[in-house]
């Protein structure tokens, strides 16, 4: 209702933590959102480091044209240890205050928000958070921004290893990222076919990954991909590797480490929707009083979390996709 409006005449936005895909469609909806309901948008810079550090712009609607598309973040992104002490987060207060900035727009994963929620608890900073992670390990909504172009990434990368692995009859052992979590590396492993797929979630140990792959090869497959978690306690593709070649001599054991390219790339049109969506509830969840919140869509739905259970633990992988992959392998 109209009545229920709180009035917000600046909104300060920033991308903090690991960048992802849609981050500027978030950042272009935050804006965009915004003036909408003619509030001033002040884009910082470096995260929390521009926070402390006084790297304020004001944002209007040039400033946000032609950026949906790209990849990566226009207000770019850093680490700052300072903001993890009480008197950083007191620089960070008084810079918005000299500002004259109302509410916080943060946007990024766990870490961001665990920084918005110290920050509005000591200084009465009213804070929203946008989730924008590839690693899809927050809980309070289905999925994160970037992690559905960091899926298609890595599959494409994937379906081309698995062309040249035939090819030659090799064993690629595909490395993805997903240190505490293995959603990318079920769901590529399920959609790419790979024979095996090695989660930080499921303790799966070295004697036993030779073993299913022994299985396999009885089947007289010719070749064989295993997608492995960056932090599955094997210890990654490169230790797996060399823990496994002696016992598969009749295959070229290979190992192919995706890296930081599941990072970049234009978002897909599911990570631009999804981040528009998210920029503009962030907007108009602090218009209806909303703080120490994070907006997220479950069963297509926007959803509110507070940020205290949003950082309470990672979010659960779908069992049933694991036991899929199990079926199918």
């Amino acid at each position: 209702m109209a009545d229920d409006i709180v009035k917000i005449k600046t909104i300060g936005v920033l991308t903090s933590g690991g960048d992802s895909p849609g981050m500027n469609a978030a950042i272009r909806a935050v804006a965009r959102a915004a003036f909408h309901s003619n509030i001033n948008v002040i884009g910082i810079k470096h995260g929390y480091y521009g926070l402390i550090n006084d790297e304020f712009e004001k944002l209007d609607t040039h400033s946000v044209s032609n950026i949906i598309q790209r990849g990566g973040t226009t207000l770019k992104s850093a680490r700052s240890e300072e903001f993890r002490t009480e008197e950083g987060r007191a620089k960070a207060a008084e810079n918005l205050k000299k500002y004259e900035i109302d509410a916080l727009v943060t946007i990024g994963g766990d870490g961001t928000f665990t920084g918005a929620n110290k920050l509005s608890k000591e200084h009465g900073i009213n804070v929203v958070g946008v989730p924008a992670t590839i690693d899809n390990d927050i809980i309070g909504t289905d999925e994160t921004i970037g992690y559905d172009t960091a899926l298609n990434t890595a599959l494409d990368a994937i379906d081309k290893i698995r062309d040249t692995a035939d090819a030659h009859e090799r064993m690629f052992l595909v490395e993805v990222m997903g240190r505490d979590t293995g959603f990318i590396a079920l769901e590529t492993g399920i959609a790419s076919g790979a024979e095996l797929a090695l989660l930080p979630e499921e303790l799966t140990h070295v004697d036993e990954v030779k073993e299913q792959l022994h299985d396999m090869l009885k089947q007289q497959r010719r070749s064989s991909l295993v997608v492995v978690a960056e932090g599955d306690e094997t210890g990654g593709a490169m230790k797996l590797a060399d823990n496994i070649k002696d016992d598969f001599s009749q295959y070229d054991v290979r190992v192919c480490i995706l890296g930081h390219v599941q990072r970049g790339g234009a978002p897909t049109a599911r990570d631009r929707v999804l981040a528009s969506r998210l920029g503009a509830a962030a907007v108009n969840v602090l218009m209806e009083g909303h703080s120490e919140v994070m907006v997220g869509v479950v069963n297509n739905a926007l959803k509110i979390t507070p940020l205290r259970v949003a950082i309470s633990k990672k979010k659960a992988l779908d069992h049933t996709l694991i036991d899929l992959a199990r079926v199918l392998r």
